[in-house]
This record gives structure tokens, sequence and C-alpha cells, in this order.
């Protein structure tokens, strides 16, 4: 049986292939018991407990494949779905000043998007795409780039950052002794597309700055290179196409995944404490939506679970042994529903 027919009846979900966001991603299916096997390092993989097939793309190439509905399902990155979107209304653009559309036509299907739809913030994968000079150069201010030689993986996005801060610069000269600038379409900053180890392009005298992600900052650092200003925040997202082929199993992956999200962000902490104290101590840890309380043998005596932030339990625990709560339990949540 040919790969076509393998896939048929299958909601298609795209899959960082390699890069920072592939390992979490594969553990966030997992905690969701999408079943797979991946095949000799195959790009598809035949989910085995429901209709679904994975397909492994570059986390760039997603946003497009599930924008242009040949996805169903995808997860990537807000910053590349930015990148694609800047992309898309620049084709428009370029098509209007070419002639070819309207600028009513350009202003509709820019209306109507690019194809994609977010449909959860995952939480994992958060970085910065930031305009970086070498520490030691004499750049300081974004608009010394201006006319410049910027190097980046993201073209679009610089395209439109540095068009938007030549718009500043010109309209800023109006009214000025400084010489007129004809507004045109034409980016006087050249941006050149670099598909990997931009933060070398200063250095080896490719460009005079970069737009490059930011994690941790360190790959910056050891290039010699210094932020000086921020195109976009991202985190990894689900995002799924305007038209997918079967919505019911996508809302069902994405309450899964939901529920893992969820699972990651709280625990449960359990305790027993006077009744006369129970109003203190949902104060004190009020839960996702409330507390559960039931009575115990000992009169006078409730026990209560409650889920609470992960990053809150220590002081919550030291609060609720203020007001005499004992025997206090904090349980790891593996996963939930709202």
């Amino acid at each position: 049986m040919d790969l076509v027919n393998h896939l048929e009846g299958r909601l298609l979900f795209a899959v960082p292939k390699k890069g920072r966001l592939n390992q979490a991603a594969l553990n966030l299916l997992e905690g969701a018991d999408i079943q797979f096997r991946r095949e000799n390092r195959l790009d598809i993989a035949l989910v085995k407990n429901l209709p679904i097939a994975l397909i492994f793309l570059p986390a760039a190439d997603i946003p497009t494949f599930v924008g242009e509905g040949q996805v169903d399902l995808g997860i990537t990155g807000w910053d590349q779905v930015q990148e694609h979107d800047a992309g898309v209304r620049a084709l428009f653009r370029a098509r209007r000043f070419s002639g070819e559309i309207t600028p009513e036509e350009e202003s509709e299907r820019i209306f109507k998007g690019s194809g994609c739809e977010t449909v959860l913030d995952l939480g994992f994968g958060g970085c910065k795409l930031q305009v970086q000079v070498p520490e030691k150069g004499s750049y300081t201010s974004p608009k010394d780039l201006i006319g410049k030689n910027i190097g980046t993986s993201f073209v679009h996005l610089a395209q439109k950052y540095f068009a938007n801060l030549e718009l500043e610069e010109d309209t800023a000269k109006e009214g000025t002794d400084v010489p007129p600038v004809k507004f045109t379409s034409k980016l006087r900053t050249k941006i050149i597309e670099l598909s990997g180890s931009v933060e070398a392009a200063c250095a080896l005298g490719v460009a005079d700055g970069i737009v490059d992600l930011v994690e941790s900052g360190e790959t910056m650092k050891a290039a010699g290179l210094k932020p000086i200003d921020t195109v976009t925040e991202s985190t990894a997202i689900l995002i799924k196409s305007r038209k997918p082929s079967n919505l019911d199993l996508v809302d069902l992956i994405a309450a899964r995944i939901r529920g893992v999200i969820t699972a990651q962000q709280y625990v449960l902490c359990q305790y027993n404490v006077e009744r006369s104290e129970l109003l203190a101590a949902t104060k004190i840890a009020p839960g996702k939506r409330a507390p559960t309380v039931t009575s115990l043998e000992e009169d006078g005596w409730v026990a209560v679970s409650v889920m609470v932030e992960k990053k809150k339990i220590a002081p919550i625990m030291d609060e609720l042994s203020k007001i005499g709560a004992t025997d206090i339990l904090v349980l790891d949540i593996a996963n939930t529903r709202s």
C-alpha cells in the first residue's frame, strides 16, 4: 500500500523535525497519549491509537503547510508564524505595487489572514528575536543600522522592522532643514538571508548587525554581540488550518495537550485543617476553581484537596502551616481536563 493510502482519512499533524522545539514537542505528544513510532528517522509517522499522521517538518515551514491547508495542525514558534504572516503581507504589497491587485484587494486578502489560527500557547521554547550588533562596535541604536547590511533568517520580519524604522526616521526629517526623502517601497537597509550561523555574520564581515533569536544569550555573548532592540517575543504554539479535515479530532488533541500543560503547571495539595480555619485556608489556596472539602471522622476537622500552581507551592505550604493545617501533601499531576 502506498503512502497516500496510508494517510487517507488521517488528520495531518506537523511537528518540528529538529531544533530547539523538537524534544519538548515530542514530550507533549507523549503526555497527550499520542502513540507513534518513527521508523529510521522518516519524516512521517502513523499514530497507533488515533487516526493521525505526524509529519516532521522544519519549524519555519510549518506555518506555510498549515496556512495553505496541506496540514491540519502544527507545533511551531510564534516567531515563525509572524515571519510567515509578514511574508504573506509582503507578497500582497509587492503585487499591489506592481499593479496586479488593487489596494482594496490587498486589504481584503490581508484581512483574511495567512490561513493559520492559533489554538494554544504551549508555554515552552521562550525566546526573543532581537537586533544585535558587535559588543565593541560603534552601533548603539537600531537607527544606526539604517542603510547597513543585516544578516538574518527572519527576512520578512527584519524587512518589516527596518521599513518601519526608515519611515519613522524619514517622517522625523519633515519640517527640518534636512532634504525631504521620497517615500518608496524600496528598503535602503540591505537584508541578507542566512539559513544558519547567523551570529557569525558580523565577525566574518558579512553583516553590520543581525536579527536573530536569543534564548539564554550565551551564544550571543560568545559571538561578541549585544542586543539593542527586541523585534518580537516568542513561545511555542499549537496552530491549526482554517479548514481542518476533522475539527472534532482537532478539538480532542487540543484538549489533551491543554491538560498536559495544566498538569505541568499545577500540583495537587492535600491537607487537614480545623473547620474554623477553612475560610482562611481557602484564601491562602483558593485553587484553580475551588477546593474539594470532605469531613474527617474527627469532629471539627476537614480534609482539603486543591490544585496549586507549582511555582507557588512552597510559600502556600508555609502559610497553611501557620494557620494550623497538618498532614500537608503535595502530589504531581500526570494529566487533567478543564
